[in-house]
């Protein structure tokens, strides 16, 4: 059995310390750009170039599921002559990575804000890769955490009347109706560049997640900081309360 398959399964994977989830906020692109005299295609580019590497770095230190935050719905307000170059670079990335890599890809957010074309790759991409033994690898495009339960709240209350569900009931089906159902909610979040917040990435799966930041701007992220966030995790003590 694979570590995704594992992970799949809601079982602990072998390593000791190993998160069974790493969810990561890819942050501080256009400043590591600015720094470096670069316009912003140049540092996209840069950007995703990482990921590869990141998830081989993950697969090497036996992490099964990783949640990248690409790109959220606020980016997109961002000029068209800025996100559509952006959007053209993240689906030539992920067609790569599939055509190179044995993981499972797949993309989570509102894909109907996305030019048709763009979204159509998109889920060509998660459809040649569903079989993948691999890592599994959420890839968060047009997302928002907020919208991410609002959805799963509509789904649920389109079963009926829910109110005489208990609350562990509700939570349940709402769990089974977000984008990750399926997947062991994330063990620990990065985010790089510096910034201490979520902003919203997976808001309700990240309740019980270890919290790490990093001020290494994502384009220059190294083996380095993903281990030394691993050693973090490892050293923290997850009490759930008791």
């Amino acid at each position: 059995m694979s570590a995704a398959d594992t992970a799949r399964r809601g079982a602990v994977p072998s390593g000791p310390g190993v998160p069974q989830h790493l969810g990561v906020i890819l942050d501080g692109n256009r400043r590591w750009a600015r720094g470096r005299g670069l316009p912003p295609q140049e540092t996209y580019r840069a950007g995703a170039a990482k990921v590869p590497e990141f998830l081989t770095w993950c697969e090497r230190a036996g992490v099964p599921v990783v949640s990248l935050w690409a790109l959220s719905t606020d980016n997109l307000r961002r000029s068209p002559r800025e996100v559509l170059p952006l959007l053209d670079i993240i689906v030539t990335t992920l067609r790569e990575m599939a055509a190179k890599h044995p993981w499972r890809l797949r993309t989570i957010g509102r894909l109907d804000l996305l030019p048709g074309a763009v979204a159509s790759r998109l889920r060509a991409v998660e459809e040649a890769t569903a079989e993948a033994p691999g890592l599994v690898a959420n890839i968060a495009i047009a997302y928002d955490g907020r919208t991410d339960i609002v959805s799963a709240v509509r789904d649920v209350l389109a079963l009926g009347p829910p109110a005489h569900c208990r609350i562990e009931v509700l939570q349940l089906l709402l769990a089974e109706r977000l984008s990750t159902a399926g997947l062991p909610d994330p063990d620990l979040l990065i985010r790089t560049s510096g910034e201490m917040r979520t902003s919203g990435f997976l808001l309700w799966q990240l309740a019980q997640a270890e919290l790490y930041f990093t001020t290494t701007p994502w384009p220059a992220i190294e083996e380095s900081d993903l281990l030394s966030a691993l050693a973090t995790y490892r050293k923290r003590h997850r009490r759930y309360g008791t």
